[in-house]
């Protein structure tokens, strides 16, 4: 479902108004058409199957390399991402690291980077997007757990209120054996450090 561009023109050109400028003034002139093709942008997961990535797997020991079997989690550290709160409609961005415990299937990385950039492409709140990549790998690929943490800075806090600059949010969501702490510490301490290359 693509946004009605249009509309958008016009609601930001009365906003515009709303705020006591002249949407007509050289400045503002062509800003309907960029916010118009920004929220084009930021919001192309609203309708989107978030699961259709995950729908080409690749089997573990039938694949192209059954000598490669992963015995553990699979990490996938340092996703970047961009999202809109839906509170003040202002972004928020920063890393989402993936871990799962692969069954017979596995997925390529790419997916995993897919279903997060289609969930974070909707007016989001950080707690819920966690889950939400949670929930989908969890119910779309063959797991035995999935561990997902946000690591983001939030417009809404470094740009109004407190102003705080320097602050983050840490959000977990866990599934399957990661519901476990002692089963998902481990992975933690990874995500958080580790020897990155």
């Amino acid at each position: 479902m693509a946004v009605d561009r249009e509309r958008i023109e016009r609601l930001t050109r009365e906003l515009l108004e709303a705020i006591g400028e002249d949407p007509d003034r050289p400045g503002l002139k062509q800003t309907p058409t960029r916010v118009a093709e920004l929220y084009d942008e930021f919001f192309a997961g609203v309708g989107a199957d978030a699961a259709a990535p995950l729908a080409h797997t690749i089997s573990v020991s039938r694949g192209p390399a059954p000598e490669t079997l992963p015995s553990g989690a699979v990490l996938l550290r340092d996703i970047r991402f961009r999202s809109v709160c839906e509170h003040h409609l202002l972004p928020f961005a920063g890393h989402a690291h993936i871990a799962y415990l692969p069954g017979e299937q596995v997925v390529g990385l790419g997916a995993l980077v897919k279903v997060v950039e289609t969930l974070a492409s909707r007016p989001q709140v950080q707690e819920r997007l966690g889950e939400q990549i949670a929930d989908t790998i969890d119910e779309n690929l063959d797991t035995r757990g999935v561990l997902v943490v946000m690591d983001a800075v939030h417009g809404c806090v470094t740009m109004r209120g407190g102003r705080q600059a320097d602050a983050s949010t840490l959000t977990i969501a866990a599934r399957g054996e990661y519901t476990e702490s002692t089963a998902r510490a481990e992975l933690i301490a990874l995500i958080g450090g580790g020897d990155r290359a």
